[in-house]
């Protein structure tokens, strides 16, 4: 059985998108995949149980492709409110080695490739004497490295990183540059290479930055802010991405030039102006993903009947504009079960950036 764990230099650096997609090219090459992500420290309640938000989203897209996994023992350690706490009045380093040993021998059962997916730096756990440097070498897996793009700061980020899995005696596979801009990928593709060859690090791919990756949907700022969504969309309106922000705070004339496809606008509920200017937007093929009344103030019944007609979603929020696009500009957001075009993108980026033979000769 071959096993493969990832972890990354900092959180956000696309750990989860390097799983997904390696989950989805290696289904090509073995029958049984299996995924654990060892400790988590954002979880769901499912089905009465604590799960790593990435681990549910793994299971969840493993099922597209045909495999199935045991959700409990994807996610066996959830590090939820009070746990280092505990762990420090009451340490049981020995109780969560047991825990996560026990969950990987029933993951790993039958399995042809077992991907292990780490929790943000190589430290993160050293608190509770679980770091993922310290995970990697009780289950016995070399490592992948993700960071994202640039030369000088991920190179100091992965040496620093490496220096903690080098002191456990984990070995790395290699690593990943992510979320490089498009018209610096050369540039950076070319030093970053040259860079880590030089430290004796091999790199088994750079990937392009990915905007839609980023956007969110409006169900997802629905859910994440709790803004009240206007009944009578079904649920196609409510999965449209957003690609830009236009808050409506000027002059409908000026307020033209920003308007873009999938745009979601921000505006006081009184300023019909606005809304009006989207809605002819909508009609001349530029679409509007949504649309956020802030200042718990209301639209005429007419321009929302002229809304839905057009499948524009409504949230309202009771706050002041600034601060929902405070809110909204500071979601984290990560890919969903639903996210298929998302799914389908990582799959090919993974593909078409990253060395999967070398990777298989490593493991």
């Amino acid at each position: 059985m071959k096993k493969i764990f990832i972890a990354a230099t900092k959180q956000n650096d696309g750990k989860t998108t390097v799983a997904l997609g390696l989950i989805f090219n290696f289904k090509k090459i073995f029958r049984q995949i299996g995924f654990i992500k060892p400790v988590g420290q954002r979880y769901l309640e499912e089905d009465g149980l604590k799960i790593d938000e990435d681990s549910l989203l793994i299971e969840e897209s493993m099922k597209l492709c045909g495999i199935k996994g045991k959700l409990k023992d994807m996610s066996p350690v959830a590090v939820e409110k009070g746990f280092t706490e505990d762990y420090i009045r009451r340490p049981k380093a020995q109780a969560i080695t047991r825990q996560i040993q026990a969950s990987f021998r029933r993951i790993s059962q039958r399995k042809n490739l077992v991907v292990i997916e780490g929790t943000g730096h190589a430290g993160v756990g050293s608190v509770f004497d679980h770091s993922n440097a310290k995970v990697a070498k009780t289950l016995g897996s070399k490592v992948i490295l993700v960071s994202s793009g640039g030369i000088g700061r991920p190179i100091d980020e992965i040496i620093l990183n490496k220096a903690l899995f080098d002191r456990e005696g984990v070995k790395l596979a290699g690593v990943i540059i992510n979320k490089v801009m498009p018209e610096k990928f050369s540039k950076i593709n070319e030093l970053v290479r040259q860079g880590l060859r030089l430290k004796g690090v091999d790199v088994l791919g750079v990937i392009p930055y990915k905007p839609m990756l980023s956007y969110p949907t409006i169900r997802q700022i629905s859910e994440e802010t709790n803004f009240k969504v206007l009944p009578g969309y079904g649920d196609t309106a409510l999965d449209n991405y957003v690609a830009k922000i236009v808050v409506g705070a000027m002059q409908s004339k000026d307020a033209e030039r920003y308007i873009v496809d999938q745009s979601l606008i921000i505006t006081p509920g009184d300023r019909e102006d606005i809304i009006k200017l989207a809605l002819d937007f909508h009609k001349q093929n530029c679409r509007i993903s949504g649309i956020v009344l802030t200042g718990d103030m209301m639209l005429s019944q007419e321009m929302i009947n002229q809304a839905k007609e057009e499948s524009i979603p409504i949230l309202l929020a009771k706050l002041d504009t600034y601060t929902v696009v405070s809110m909204i500009h500071d979601l984290n957001i990560k890919i969903r079960p639903k996210d298929i075009g998302k799914i389908e993108i990582v799959e090919q980026m993974i593909q078409q950036y990253v060395d999967l033979d070398k990777l298989l000769r490593r493991m």
